[in-house]
């Protein structure tokens, strides 16, 4: 063998060995980030470029229109991300309480197979982490400025620095120093932003400054069409959002233009929808940005050849529809969250999937990435076949949803449903429920919106029965157990006394 064809052989042996080598993993995640706030997505944001580099990801990979959590609240969606499993499963009903890291989880395995895992910013699960290589994160809900971050050897505040830059500063400084880069990685960057109370950084704070947004179409929603929970909640931006700390009208100059304007009414609800609205996307600018810096940096040390990037949110949220904030409804915007993945050689570039996702696939996808095969208790689906543009047959054709924390913050009462791609099927229960329970049905293909629950509709019936075997089959696939709720004399009892 001459020099030359030996110098063919040894490129060609260096080739296929990367190109078997296990896959990279960047999991990149915001706290509260609506479908509706992504370019990608389009809707009444879409004009204002928000979000170009998550846009781009969806342009050189694929983008999942049918994406749900299964509990819509922060902390028992991302216990879910981890373990693979609904809330019942892994003990993460709700926010309140702790959090059982004994459990099995993904990275652990990913650990056991040689991968290096870190995780770098809000987790929301109080305790030390496992089965990461390292990692650093916000206590609880963490700060937005002047973040307090925890390791395995104790605390560090970022004095004059906000918590999305720092996280993305922490996850570069792990990429480009500490990782071994003899061994694939799991990178989970997890953002605050853009929680409640929406504060951005200064110097997209003063590009929103002046911008004003369009209304959703139902922001004076009266919920007519609606039972008890929606007309009983406690997370309206005229009534539930505060002046101060949500939308810091005690500071100039929304301070001064609110004396010289003396607002009331639907008025005043315009004007805070307004501001709300300058926070929240200024939030989502900011995250976005730093995303461009961990994706350019994956471009610039070639590391974006073999990495599998994949962008989502712990759930929807409202932004100004039905008149509300927040999340933990089962209706579509809290229900449904964004997923867009690339994978160089594997996703086709401007793909859109429209098959039933949910949150419970994630852990599966990870270790599927990995070739490492999914515990069988683990209760999702790998989505490698969609990445592939390949619907296996036998794919879901519901989900099955639950809501756990009331009595609590917002007032959302207790519920559990099903869905299918049209169809939603929902059960409210429990305390302070009329007859203990009430029924809601919606047609998503008329009525998008579900603007008007048509359980009492004749026309329906078979449809809704339908659905309550469905959701009756769900219950019983995922092991469903009925949790007791908190007594409702009770809760009230130490607020009061708090």
């Amino acid at each position: 063998m001459n020099k030359s064809t030996f110098f063919l052989f040894l490129l060609s042996s260096t080739l296929c060995l990367a190109e078997s080598k296990q896959p990279n993993i960047l999991w990149m995640f915001s706290d509260d980030h609506a479908v509706q706030a992504i370019g990608a997505y389009g809707g009444r944001f879409e004009s204002f470029n928000l979000t170009p580099n998550i846009d781009r990801i969806a342009k050189e990979g694929m983008r999942f229109d049918k994406a749900y959590v299964g509990n819509s609240i922060c902390a028992p969606s991302r216990a879910t991300l981890l373990t693979g499993k609904h809330s019942h499963k892994n003990g993460k009903i709700d926010n309140r309480g702790g959090f059982n890291h004994d459990q099995q989880q993904f990275q652990k395995i990913l650990q056991q197979h040689d991968y290096q895992t870190c995780m770098i910013g809000k987790i929301h699960l109080s305790g030390k982490m496992q089965g990461f290589d390292y990692w650093e994160v916000l206590p609880g809900q963490g700060k937005y400025w002047d973040p307090e971050f925890v390791t395995e050897k104790g605390r560090t505040v970022y004095e004059g620095e906000h918590s999305t830059d720092v996280i993305t500063k922490r996850a570069l400084n792990w990429l480009e120093n500490d990782r071994d880069q003899q061994k694939p990685f799991m990178l989970m960057v997890h953002y605050k932003a853009p929680h409640r109370p929406w504060q951005p950084t200064t110097r997209w704070k003063s590009k929103f400054a002046s911008l004003n947004f369009p209304e959703p179409d139902s922001i004076f929603d009266d919920y007519e069409g609606r039972g008890t929970a929606a007309k009983r909640q406690d997370m309206s931006i005229s009534k539930t959002m505060t002046m101060e700390y949500d939308l810091k009208a005690h500071k100039s100059p929304r301070k001064e233009f609110l004396k010289a304007n003396p607002l009331t009414g639907d008025d005043l609800t315009r004007w805070k929808y307004q501001m709300y609205m300058r926070d929240y996307l200024a939030c989502i600018a900011g995250v976005d940005e730093n995303i461009g810096k961990l994706l350019a940096h994956l471009k610039e040390t070639g590391l974006d050849k073999n990495t599998v990037v994949m962008y989502s949110a712990d759930q929807g949220f409202y932004l100004g529809e039905h008149g509300w904030f927040d999340k933990r409804f089962m209706y579509e915007e809290s229900f449904r969250m964004p997923l867009v993945a690339k994978w160089p050689g594997v996703i086709q570039p401007g793909s859109v999937n429209q098959d039933l996702v949910q949150n419970i696939d994630y852990a599966e996808t990870f270790l599927d990435i990995a070739g490492i095969e999914a515990p069988a208790d683990m209760q999702g689906e790998s989505l490698i076949p969609l990445f592939k543009g390949e619907t296996p047959t036998d794919w879901r054709d519901s989900l099955y949803y639950h809501y756990y924390e009331y009595p609590a913050v917002h007032s959302v009462r207790r519920h559990e449903g099903v869905a299918t791609k049209q169809h939603k099927l929902i059960r409210f229960y429990g305390l302070d429920v009329p007859h203990g329970e009430e029924w809601e049905f919606y047609d998503l293909a008329k009525d998008p919106q579900e603007m008007n629950s048509e359980y009492a509709n004749p026309a329906y019936a078979e449809k809704i029965s339908d659905l309550k075997s469905a959701l009756a089959k769900l219950r019983e696939k995922y092991e469903v157990v009925d949790i007791p709720q908190h007594n409702l004399k009770k809760r009230k009892a130490v607020k009061k006394k708090e």
